[in-house]
Formats: structure tokens, C-alpha cells, sequence
């Protein structure tokens, strides 16, 4: 009688196991042991902390190596994802839709697709608290870094200031990314730096504790502007009283977020990101509160990018 139970627990042990490596793996069979990357942006950037946490996350779920990597921001993550340089990567939805139509900064159509919508980014236009600027009008003559070459910052910079009707041949723009734009401010090299990220960005953050700084404001009929003309990506926002020590909330512009990957994934690959990323949102955000936003049902309007087809099975799936 008992090595009848023997042979019974051991054939139980062994489709365990099996379980454990086969069907019940959330990893597919489209993964290979290749080093995965996320095109992730500063590393003083929501995008950043974001990715660097969702790397940790999905090597540990889905026994691969991925990493964040440090990029120049959305224009540059794209191009990444695209060129498959890195498998998944954030940007914001102008760009998103920039790339996917051919237009802006893309001299012809990439094939990327969206993942999710994320959380909704703010415009921030950071000037020191002592500062003489009290609009975007007045940067004309200044020394102001509309965002890194390659960057969403950049895109939105620039027709933030044509809205402003301030020609941006009249800034003196460094071309920075977020990191070299707070140094250099903090040695008084600029007068102010264009930023679009989450609330609070932690290295603006870490600015305003070192230094009073303010947001100049961003009028609503300027956003209105610019969708009529654009990709109808912006929203109307204020930035909240007392963020980054500011007295009263600032009106700006919101933009979405999308986590974007090539039209060639696999499909269970991006179930799989999918996945891994809805699983550890809670403790994503423990860390970046960004990642709290992360919801089901608004994850899937990316318009005008498209969701992948392995995004729709998983969202489809989740309905059941």
C-alpha cells in the first residue's frame, strides 16, 4: 500500500514540475536567452525609475535579462524599438503618432505599436523662483533648453513656443536632456528648461529642494491650438499647488503615455510584457507613484498608434 502512495505522490511531484516548466510558465516560447532592453530615457526621469523598476520585475517573472537603458527620451525611443534595439520603450502620444504616420520628426512611418496607455504626462516649464520670466513669451532673447536632441521635450518645446509666437531661433537652446538642464541651472549657465514627464519628476524635485523654482503657465487656448493642428494628443491640466514647493497650481498641458514595441514582437512576448507589467503596478508605484495610474480599461486607447495584435488577445483575454 505504500509504495502504491509513493508512486502516486511521485507522479504528482513530477507533473508539478512539469507544470512548472511547461504550460504553467508565464514565459512563451517566443523569448530566447538574449539580453532584452528598455528604451527608458534620463535617469533622472519618470522613465527611467519606471523602466529600471519594470526591468527588475519581468527578469525576475519571466526568467530573462532586461535592463533600462538610458536614452534621449520619446523620439529616440521610438527609433530604438523600431529599429529593434530595444524590445519595449516609453513615449509620449505626439510623438507616438508623429512615428507612426511619417510626419514631425520621422522622415518616413515606423512599424511600432502601443502596449498600453500608462499615465498622463505634464509640460513643465521650469524657471528659478527669482526669475524675472513670467511667460513663455519671454523667453525670446533667453538662454533655454527646449529638451535634448531626439526627445519629446523637444517636439512639444517647439510648438509650445510657436503657440507663444516666439520664434525659436530667438532662444538659445543648449539642447539638454533633464539631467544637464538642472546642472546647468543650478550654476546659473540657463534661465529655464522646457521638461514633459510625470508629477513630481524626481530630478525637478530634487531642484526645487535645492533652489525656489516656478512653472510658467500654459494658457488652455494655446492646447486647443496646438490639436487642432497636431494629433489631438493634448489635454488641458494644472500642475497642483505645492508640487515642487509652487504656491498655486499652474495651468499647462497634459500629454499621454504610451509603452510601445515593434510591430514584429511576438505576440506571446507582448502578452507576456503585458502581463508582468499589470502584475507589479502596485509595486512599481511604491517607487514611481506614476505607475499607480496604470488601468485596465484606459489602457487600451492609444489611438492613433495601434495596439498590438498580442495587446488585444491579453485586454480580450482579461474581459473573459
Amino acid at each position: 500500500m505504500m509504495a502504491v502512495v509513493r508512486r502516486v505522490v511521485a507522479v504528482v511531484v513530477a507533473c508539478v514540475l512539469l507544470c512548472a516548466v511547461t504550460a504553467c510558465s508565464p514565459r512563451s516560447a517566443d523569448w530566447t536567452d538574449q539580453e532584452y532592453t528598455i528604451a527608458a530615457g534620463g535617469s533622472t526621469g519618470v522613465y527611467y525609475a519606471y523602466g529600471t523598476r519594470l526591468a527588475a520585475e519581468l527578469s525576475g517573472a519571466l526568467d530573462v535579462t532586461m535592463t533600462a537603458e538610458e536614452t534621449a527620451g520619446s523620439v529616440d525611443n521610438l527609433l530604438r524599438v523600431s529599429s529593434g534595439e530595444a524590445l519595449i520603450g516609453f513615449a509620449q502620444g505626439d510623438a507616438a503618432a508623429d512615428a507612426v504616420s511619417g510626419t514631425g520628426a520621422f522622415a518616413e512611418p515606423l512599424e511600432v505599436r502601443a502596449l498600453a496607455r500608462l499615465y498622463d504626462e505634464y509640460v513643465q516649464v521650469v524657471v528659478r523662483g527669482d526669475s524675472d520670466i513670467d511667460a513663455v513669451s519671454d523667453l525670446a532673447g533667453k538662454t533655454v533648453s527646449l529638451g535634448a536632441e531626439n526627445s519629446g521635450v523637444n517636439v512639444i518645446a517647439s510648438r509650445i513656443l510657436d503657440a507663444a509666437g516666439v520664434d525659436t531661433a530667438s532662444v538659445r537652446n543648449p539642447e539638454l536632456d533633464l539631467n544637464a538642464s538642472i546642472a546647468a541651472m543650478e550654476r546659473g549657465e540657463i534661465e529655464g528648461f522646457f521638461w514633459v514627464g510625470g508629477l513630481p519628476t524626481p530630478g525637478v524635485s530634487e531642484l526645487a529642494q535645492n533652489s525656489s523654482v516656478r512653472l510658467l503657465p500654459i494658457p488652455q487656448e494655446w492646447v486647443n491650438a496646438l490639436n487642432d493642428r497636431y494629433s489631438h494628443a493634448y489635454r488641458p491640466a494644472d500642475v497642483p499647488a505645492g508640487t515642487y514647493g509652487i504656491a498655486d497650481s499652474a495651468p499647462t498641458m497634459a500629454v499621454p503615455n504610451y509603452l510601445v514595441t515593434a510591430a514584429s514582437t511576438p505576440d506571446g512576448v507582448a502578452r507576456a510584457v503585458l502581463a508582468g507589467l499589470f502584475d507589479a503596478r502596485l509595486r512599481i508605484a511604491a517607487e514611481v507613484p506614476a505607475a499607480a495610474l496604470l488601468d485596465r480599461r484606459s489602457a487600451i486607447f492609444t489611438g492613433p498608434v495601434p495596439l498590438h495584435p498580442g495587446a488585444i488577445d491579453y485586454y480580450r483575454d482579461q474581459r473573459g
